[in-house]
């Protein structure tokens, strides 16, 4: 595992009994949902000074390929998420499943049905449609697990309380196929089991399945494995993630993926700071937090029963809050890094001025993303921006660029502090408002009408190069 695990020390509250797990299935990107509970779980592990197991839950033959494994893991590495064991391929483990499976078949926890959707269908029609599925033990088919007839099974969960599920109402479910190849609540339960899990954090979506993996816990316990007298997990199922409209999260709501928000230009540690927000509390009002302190505050009794809100827009003003943090250096690492990997600008933090456009930009931009449209024209030259030129380098805005530029020929020096004073005294002396100066220079310089600060700009770009990019603009309006 390639990253550092950021290290706390807490005597007051170790508990290095606490096994977590992140057991996402490889079938696409990680998208921010997992990307949450990754952190839940990572939290709870760094919290309490236990472990965190990885698990790549690949029993999907169709859509669990190693390119999927692969993104699955560079978002957690990107994210800065380690864990202390694994990954452990869930397909890897068939035979460990096979033995547990033959031995609950042997017992007569589990048996072989031969039923169809249609034989479980006519099933319920005479019995009743809240009436569970119980099928005849046969010599072939798939194999399901033999639900008790009486009794329910109680979901005791750390966020939401307890959840009951009578027996009556549940279908024996099938947990491998004629071909004994395991399905997925029976791998989850085997697997937990074997690894010692103690805590089981994940989406609410996997609430209707918890019940069907107790019973699998059940049964292996009443089958006499070593090990399965242990507890059961603390389960969590944290709540829905929706979009500022309140509908499910999806595509239209903005970035759907981790890989998604690291080429859109948001930091690591910010997107920790607002997912471990959605959803859980720090118990005050505090919305800027760093990891360690996300480590030092987290605990599953602040997590939220209620559907969390992902918010792009509010992520992006945290990630500007994030990069005003860095110190220049930092930031200015962060952007070269940036830039290299979107392969558009190789090399442009090589560039004389690049450290000094980071530093006048610092206060503007909100992701890495936004960097290069802002102050990309520093090492370019100006953009091609008609309606720019329209706007402000008509008759009068031509006239108070060849002022602007006599004025900035003149000064002693050219620091901020002497172009501020040359433009300030310019426009005193013409009784404008700031925008009918500032615009036709900025347009002048940048070719559009977005820049960092003026007064920062031409000083980076010096006397030199401003005054032969006001000279474009005065002959190419002429």
């Amino acid at each position: 595992m390639s990253s550092t695990p950021v290290q706390t020390d807490r005597p007051d509250r170790p508990d290095p009994s606490v096994r977590a797990r992140f057991a996402p299935s490889p079938t696409g990107a990680l998208h921010i949902g997992g990307a949450r509970t990754a952190l839940f779980n990572w939290l709870l592990a760094r919290h309490t000074g236990g472990k965190l197991v990885l698990r790549i839950e690949d029993t999907d033959r169709e859509r669990s390929t190693p390119e999927n494994v692969e993104q699955i893991l560079d978002a957690l590495r990107w994210l800065e998420l380690d864990w202390d064991e694994g990954p452990i391929l869930q397909t890897a483990r068939a035979e460990r499943h096979h033995e547990v499976l033959q031995a609950l078949l042997e017992v007569g926890r589990a048996y072989r049905s031969s039923a169809t959707a249609e034989d479980v269908k006519a099933y319920k029609q005479l019995h009743g449609a809240e009436r569970g599925f119980r099928g005849e033990a046969q010599d072939e088919g798939a194999i399901r697990l033999r639900v008790p007839e009486t009794g329910e099974t109680v979901v005791h969960d750390a966020i939401r309380g307890d959840t009951s599920f009578a027996h009556v109402h549940l279908d024996d479910p099938v947990i491998a196929r004629a071909d004994g190849s395991v399905l997925y609540n029976f791998a989850v339960a085997i697997d937990d089991l074997d690894a010692q899990i103690t805590h089981v954090v994940r989406g609410e979506d996997h609430l209707s399945n918890t019940p069907k993996q107790v019973l699998v816990l059940e049964a292996v316990r009443a089958a006499g494995f070593d090990g399965a007298e242990r507890p059961l997990p603390t389960y969590a199922h944290l709540p829905l993630l929706h979009g500022p409209d309140g509908k499910k999260l999806s595509k239209r709501h903005g970035a759907a993926s981790v890989q998604e928000l690291r080429d859109s230009g948001f930091l690591p540690a910010a997107v920790r700071n607002y997912l471990a927000l959605l959803g859980w509390g720090a118990g005050d009002d505090q919305t800027v937090l760093s990891t360690e302190e996300l480590i030092e505050r987290f605990t599953l009794q602040r997590v939220s029963r209620n559907p969390a809100r992902f918010d792009e827009t509010k992520l992006k003003w945290l990630n500007g809050v994030h990069i005003r943090a860095l110190s220049v250096d930092e930031l200015a690492g962060l952007l070269g890094d940036f830039l290299d990997g979107a392969g558009e600008h190789p090399g442009v933090r090589e560039e004389e001025r690049f450290a000094g456009a980071v530093a006048i930009s610092q206060e503007k931009i909100h992701t890495l993303a936004d960097f290069w449209p802002l102050a990309g024209f520093i090492f370019t030259g100006p953009r091609d921006d008609p309606a720019a030129r329209e706007k402000w380098l008509g008759e009068e805005g031509r006239a108070v660029l060849a002022d602007v530029r006599a004025a900035l020929a003149a000064t002693a020096g050219f620091g901020q502090a002497d172009v501020r004073e040359a433009l300030e005294g310019l426009l005193e002396r013409l009784e404008l408002k700031p925008r009918a100066v500032y615009q036709p220079v900025r347009v002048a310089i940048s070719g559009t009408t977005i820049s960092p600060g003026i007064f920062e700009s031409v000083a980076l770009l010096g006397r030199e190069e401003t005054l032969r990019r006001i000279d474009a603009a005065l002959d190419a309006t002429r």
